[in-house]
């Protein structure tokens, strides 16, 4: 299955050994406080062989069980006490203590309670999300993290909502492979986020078709809104707006189906990432969204001067969270952009924040089960620690070049279509030969300026409108020669070229 099929049984599973083991005192990491509080009272019975019921606190209405109150205290340090004293075995659930744990008062009692509970089939569980256990508990308690609703459980919910739509007359005209889109989008949502995302998409269509998989991705912009820190990118890119680059094209088509549940099927793990560097200007930053695009999984950028600028908090914690943030909405594409600006050999070297930040990355690249396709890219390839590119980290490594002769003739063929002008109008080969040695972005601004000029004049643009852009420009591979010479030379043993060099 598509993401981690079994996120939520393996959640269930780690709860249900932490039971055997006899932890006194287990912490539950969640967003869904419904389904936790529904999987503790499953528990419940099977541990107890009968409904005995959870007995809860919160700071509105006190202790109470079976929806009835026993205990009316609001105070967190009085409801401890009153829990403890409660006699027979039984599950205890605190909702509102985790922003108290650092109070030294809870504190006593916790281990109190951890020393009272301990082998008497008693069990205090802590409910919360983010939570951050104080150095003086972490002998004291267990820490569970609930996974999100897995593939199986939202594609129920899709199904569910979408059968439920065409009993009211409406055309479902999505194929099976778009269904699976369609619940692959919706990883990283709550069960309830689902549900409410699901039913505001469907209500009001007569039809239900492919325009629904954007839709749903965009949704994620909601998500990516409320951690801050990771900015949502829409992308209208495709594959085809890219001109050249070819072997890069052929990698990406080779692996677009590998976030599906046929792959997984088939024991083929979807990739991990690839790091493209370069000169600017060349396509890096569009390769990218291409990828989103292509593979159609929602895009999501990590700005590390916001990492670094204490807008989040401390670096480290704003990098991890942001990880934290994106593995929770994957699949999905992260775009680390610059990423020598954030992790640098020098910074390596100073042995403070910067490197961190690098130990904390490499280990998550290595180790990281979610699916998400880190995308990174680089200009400054000399600055990055040769630790980054090595093998296990990303996938692949492409130097992307300044265009080739064919490839100037394709930019010049996609800049010049989407500009609403017919391609074969103009002689593409002798542009190209103008050209030589120009980066994609240069190209792309000949196209924008003789537009402008020939609106201007009030006519169809023509060929001696692109000459006399191209006469009056200096290209960045003349004012930056040597650096240029540098970066092919460090990349040649190093990189794949994301180009298929042209025939003589």
């Amino acid at each position: 299955m598509t993401g981690t099929p079994t996120a939520r049984s393996a959640s269930l599973q780690a709860l249900k050994k932490a039971l055997v083991a006899g932890y006194p005192i287990i912490a539950i990491d969640s967003y869904e406080e419904d389904q936790v509080l529904s999987a503790l009272a499953s528990f419940s019975k099977s541990v107890y062989s009968s409904d005995k019921g959870l007995t809860i606190w919160d700071l509105q209405t006190g202790i109470i069980r079976n929806d009835k109150s026993i205990d009316p205290k609001k105070d967190p340090t009085a409801a401890l006490d009153s829990m403890q004293e409660i006699e027979g075995p039984g599950f205890f659930v605190c909702k509102d203590i985790v922003s108290y744990l650092t109070s030294p008062e809870i504190q006593r009692r916790l281990r109190n309670i951890h020393l009272a509970f301990r082998g008497q089939n008693k069990f205090l569980f802590i409910l919360g999300s983010d939570i951050i256990i104080p150095p003086d508990l972490r002998k004291d308690i267990h820490l569970i993290v609930f996974s999100l609703p897995d593939f199986n459980e939202l594609q129920e919910i899709f199904s569910r909502n979408l059968t439920a739509s065409v009993k009211k007359g409406v055309e479902n005209r999505l194929t099976p492979d778009m269904v699976v889109q369609s619940v692959v989008s919706l990883q990283g949502f709550t069960a309830a986020e689902a549900q409410y995302t699901v039913s505001k998409v469907l209500w009001g269509l007569k039809t239900i078709g492919p325009e629904i998989l954007e839709i749903l991705q965009n949704e994620k912009e909601q998500l990516a809104r409320k951690e801050g820190i990771l900015e949502y990118v829409r992308t209208q890119y495709s594959i085809d707006d890219i001109g050249g680059l070819q072997n890069l094209k052929n990698w990406l088509e080779k692996r677009r189906k590998l976030f599906t549940p046929e792959a997984a099927a088939a024991g083929i793990h979807p990739p991990r990432g690839l790091l493209m560097m370069g000169i600017s200007g060349c396509g890096k930053s569009l390769s990218v969204k291409a990828i989103s695009s292509l593979w159609n999984l929602p895009l999501f950028r990590l700005d590390m001067n916001q990492i670094y600028s204490g807008m989040f908090g401390s670096p480290e914690a704003a990098f991890n969270r942001a990880i934290r943030s994106v593995e929770a909405v994957a699949p999905a594409v992260l775009w680390i952009d610059e990423i020598e600006g954030g992790i640098s050999s020098s910074e390596m070297k100073g042995g403070g924040t910067g490197s961190h930040i690098f130990s904390a990355f490499l280990t998550w690249m290595q180790e990281k089960s979610a699916q998400v396709f880190v995308a990174a890219t680089a200009n400054r390839i000399d600055l990055l620690p040769a630790e980054i590119i090595r093998k296990g980290r990303f996938d692949q490594v492409f130097f992307i070049d300044l265009p080739t002769d064919k490839e100037r003739e394709d930019i010049f063929r996609v800049h010049l279509k989407r500009r609403g002008n017919d391609p074969d109008a103009f002689d593409l080969t002798l542009l190209s030969v103008a050209t030589e040695y120009w980066n994609g972005a240069e190209l792309e601004h000949v196209v924008e300026a003789a537009m402008v000029e020939a609106f201007n004049r009030g006519n169809q643009m023509m060929q001696d409108d692109l000459y006399n852009i191209i006469r009056g420009t200096v290209p960045l591979a003349r004012t930056m020669a040597e650096q240029i010479k540098f970066i092919k030379g460090w990349a040649s043993e190093r990189a794949i070229s994301a180009s298929i060099p042209d025939k003589n």
